[in-house]
């Protein structure tokens, strides 16, 4: 068995007991959450959308509902921006505290989703993946990840994929610790605290090839 199928074996260990202490500690903010959803915004409390998963295969993930009703069916590829008019009054906290994700420790336990991996994009946005974006798909989405911890939205689509690609190509449980450490620091300071500040550094080496190192 060679060191990445260890590391993938212990990273599926992590998943399955952290995600359970965060279901049992979180467990009153969620009748919390709920309520505060349910009595501030007509519709359900949680949304529900399927996406795809490592190696394309979809699955429906879940999250609090922080956006008005039928939001998720406008424009393909609409970026939801920190100040976007369809997020609820409670929605614009439950995001920015990251509390809007929790409900994807579920998705974590059902092997659907990890800790930490690229995160899962709508289906539609497969459409426009070349072979490159598609190695995000080799590994299991994850409830935060080096594009999250990097900057997130205030990176565009492309950097994005790129920081995706790199965690794929270049796993290790060391870089998965230095991500959840630094996902603390995005809910206790935000995600534009770390504009300009990544965990790697990517760049050009040549016109053909992109090169990432640790910074």
């Amino acid at each position: 068995m060679n060191e990445k199928r260890i590391q993938l074996i212990i990273k599926r260990l992590m998943d399955v007991a952290v995600s359970l202490i965060m279901l049992i500690l979180f467990l009153p903010i969620w009748f919390a959450v709920a309520i505060l959803i349910k009595v501030t915004s007509p519709g359900p409390v949680f949304f529900f959308q399927n996406r795809p998963g490592q190696y394309g295969k979809i699955f429906k993930v879940y999250k609090f509902r922080t956006m008005k009703p039928g939001s998720e069916k406008m424009i393909k590829g609409q970026e939801v921006m920190k100040d976007d008019e369809r997020i609820t009054y409670v929605g614009r906290f439950l995001r920015r505290s990251k509390i809007d994700e929790i409900p994807q420790v579920l998705n974590v336990l059902k092997g659907e989703m990890s800790l930490v991996g690229p995160r899962p994009e709508r289906i539609d946005s497969l459409e426009d993946y070349d072979d490159d974006i598609s190695k995000r798909l080799n590994m299991k989405p994850g409830m935060t990840g080096l594009a999250q911890v990097s900057g997130n939205i205030y990176l565009d689509l492309q950097e994005r994929y790129r920081l995706d690609v790199y965690y794929v190509e270049n796993f290790s449980l060391g870089l998965d610790i230095r991500i959840m450490l630094r996902t603390i620091g995005v809910v206790l300071f935000g995600e534009e605290f770390y504009v300009n500040k990544p965990l790697v550094k990517l760049y050009q080496k040549v016109a053909s090839q992109k090169e990432a190192t640790y910074v």
